[in-house]
């Protein structure tokens, strides 16, 4: 140690740290620091998500209650809204373009709005999802907590409706004629391969809404394309029967089109399982893990990212 006189003062020089010339990594590691909102491991991850089920549910109920409140009719337009939708694409599609070729009424009526109702949950779970982290950003960046939480929740929202809409649906499938029977059974698996598919394709959805806002002003053409693609209103392989059989096929393996037909073959009584792709159960598995186990990696993966910037 050196002293040095100037002006009556003395300086010290202060020894070296021991920590001199360790990198930042390694010394945050030596005293057990961490990144602030540094992402977690996956399977960490997956524990949190479970830790925090009461908070999903709650806040999904909270939000299903919240969407109508300024509406006199309240929750009566989570029914009301797809079935005008059905209504207006009755009289268009049924009755001036005669979409429901090959079908009777019987069959034709509960088919499209059968389709509405299975198409809306995938519609608004991705439109939802869209804006999940970009439209909570005030939770986001008050509170910690995983934020896969948010497009979960906004998908059991969709989920919650369907629901309460799918008593409207049963009621209007048997004033046509088709009845309870064994086959309404393949509702739950079929529900529930949807509502896999619909979780992942939120959080992808989450994420790329995240990072460009703007993104939730594109989406309702593409969410109208996709159900335009998807025989909502009309019965795919009788709609394009002069046409090359791969097109038919290319639009009824994919998975919105999947979903819709499993629920119709499901309630409806004259849809049978020649309306449904070969191996239909294993398509829709399949893009139920594909999407719901690729979307949560996905957004995992930027885990650290929302709400920065």
């Amino acid at each position: 140690m050196s002293d040095t006189h100037q002006g009556g003062a003395v300086a010290t020089s202060a020894p070296p740290s021991v920590d001199e010339g360790l990198a930042p990594a390694d010394l945050a590691a030596k005293y057990g620091l961490s990144v602030s909102g540094a992402r977690p491991g996956l399977f960490e991850y997956v524990r949190e998500l479970w830790s925090r089920r009461h908070f999903i549910l709650a806040f999904s109920s909270a939000k299903l209650t919240a969407q109508y409140s300024q509406a006199k009719l309240g929750q009566v337009w989570q029914v009301a809204t797809p079935l005008l939708n059905a209504l207006v694409y009755y009289l268009i599609f049924g009755l001036i373009l005669g979409a429901g070729r090959g079908m009777t009424k019987d069959v034709y009526i509960p088919f499209l709005v059968t389709g509405i109702f299975v198409f809306t949950f995938t519609q608004s779970s991705v439109m939802a999802g869209v804006r999940a982290i970009s439209g909570n950003l005030g939770l986001v960046r008050a509170l910690h907590f995983p934020r896969a939480s948010l497009p979960i929740s906004f998908s059991l929202q969709q989920l919650q409706q369907l629901l309460f809409s799918m008593i409207v649906l049963v009621a209007i499938v048997m004033a046509f004629g088709s009845y309870p029977s064994l086959s309404w059974l393949l509702l739950v698996p079929a529900l529930f391969l949807q509502f896999v598919f619909n979780v992942g394709l939120a959080m992808i959805m989450a994420r790329m809404g995240a990072k460009t806002p703007d993104l939730a002003q594109l989406m309702p053409f593409v969410m109208r394309t996709w159900m335009y693609a998807s025989g909502v209103m009309f019965s795919i392989p009788a709609m394009l029967a002069d046409k090359p059989a791969w097109i038919a096929d290319v639009l009824m393996y994919n998975p919105a089109a999947v979903y819709m037909d499993l629920i119709r073959f499901s309630l409806i009584e004259g849809y049978g399982a020649e309306n449904l792709p070969d191996h239909v159960w294993m398509t829709a598995l399949g893009w139920a893990l594909a999407f719901g186990i690729g979307g949560f990696v996905y957004f995992w993966k930027a885990e650290e990212r929302y709400g920065r910037g």
